[in-house]
């Protein structure tokens, strides 16, 4: 993956990504009051390899500046057959209210169709109020069967 969205480059995630990549993460988490969950919630964040790219996901990351200051990724989920969660999409403070989660989300949507996958889910926590109304005005259906302890919502959408 590359693309470009205004002034901002997504791209694969590489090695070296993984600390700014964790910082990031932990920063917005922090943001909403969510607690980093390195040996739970977040071990997919320090074992890209494992979680998204050998299972056939992605992982990406977004830089603004030489600046990495948001990440979005997607991998097979077990809830059925061609079946993915995308997991992770977050943005730090300057690079939201710009049109660019909703670019990813579709972006994202876009890569996982071209894989013939035919179902995405999406977790995430009532605190992350812009979340939510982004799935929500993107055809995402609530939906039951929390998994992760700091969320409390998921969402499902047909592609």
């Amino acid at each position: 993956m590359q693309a470009i969205y205004k002034d901002f480059l997504i791209r694969d995630w590489q090695t070296g990504d993984r600390d700014p990549v964790a910082e990031v993460i932990g920063s917005v988490l922090a943001e909403y009051g969510l607690d980093w969950e390195p040996v739970g919630a977040d071990r997919d964040v320090l074992e890209v390899e494992n979680y998204y790219l050998v299972t056939g996901g992605e992982f990406w990351v977004i830089e603004s500046q030489g600046q990495i200051v948001g990440t979005a990724g997607y991998y097979p989920f077990h809830r059925g057959e061609k079946v993915v969660e995308i997991r992770k999409m977050y943005l730090l403070p300057q690079a939201r209210r710009l049109g660019l989660g909703r670019f990813l989300l579709q972006e994202l949507e876009k890569a996982i169709a071209a894989r013939n996958f035919q179902q995405i889910w999406i977790e995430t926590a009532s605190v992350l109020v812009e979340a939510i109304e982004l799935y929500e005005s993107s055809g995402y259906q609530p939906a039951t069967g929390v998994e992760t302890a700091r969320c409390d919502r998921i969402y499902v959408k047909n592609l």
